[in-house]
């Protein structure tokens, strides 16, 4: 059995292929085009066989998508059984641990856009709490383009300033 890549092998792998495709696209001529069709096709191949596997595991695919890499190629040949709210909810789940008394909420998925309120920053901040959702969001659900990540509507947990400079009303009227 040929030995596995791990993660930054995988990324590695990537990332040359992007760039080797990127310098077909910039070559004129008949030779990269047939080249690109080339790597068109086989991607289809291969997408045609992941889903025939993913008939054989009648749609669940229990660890094929919990696997990131495998999970990428289900949403780019569009057959992973997830909707996408339920691979967010599972990538909330794995930030939830960080958030030390925080918690997440997943208010919605307007078009490609996630909007997902944060209460509580954890330790590091909001900000640092925010990144992380966003990063554990796009790498379970790639085809978003974008992670909304905010503070849960209500009333602000602290004084406002501009509110200390006022008097009470009463006050006003002697």
């Amino acid at each position: 059995m040929a030995e596995r890549l791990d993660g930054p092998a995988v990324a590695d792998r990537l990332a040359r292929l992007e760039a080797v495709l990127g310098e077909l696209e910039a070559i004129p001529g008949a030779t990269a085009g047939k080249a690109l069709d080339a790597v068109t096709l086989l991607t289809e191949v291969y997408g045609e066989a992941l889903a025939r596997v993913m008939d054989l595991e009648s749609g669940t695919a229990g660890p094929l998508v919990d696997d990131e890499l495998v999970g990428h190629l289900l949403v780019l040949h569009e057959i992973h059984p997830e909707p996408p709210e339920r691979r967010i909810e599972r990538a909330l789940d794995g930030v939830r641990p960080l958030l030390r008394g925080g918690d997440l909420r997943l208010e919605g998925v307007e078009g490609s856009v996630a909007r997902v309120l944060l209460s509580g920053g954890g330790c590091g901040g909001a900000e640092r709490a925010a990144e992380a959702v966003r990063d554990a969001v796009m790498a379970a659900v790639p085809e978003l383009t974008e992670v909304d990540v905010r503070p849960p509507r209500g009333k602000p947990a602290f004084i406002p300033v501009e509110s200390l400079s006022r008097r009470p009303a009463q006050e006003k009227a002697s």
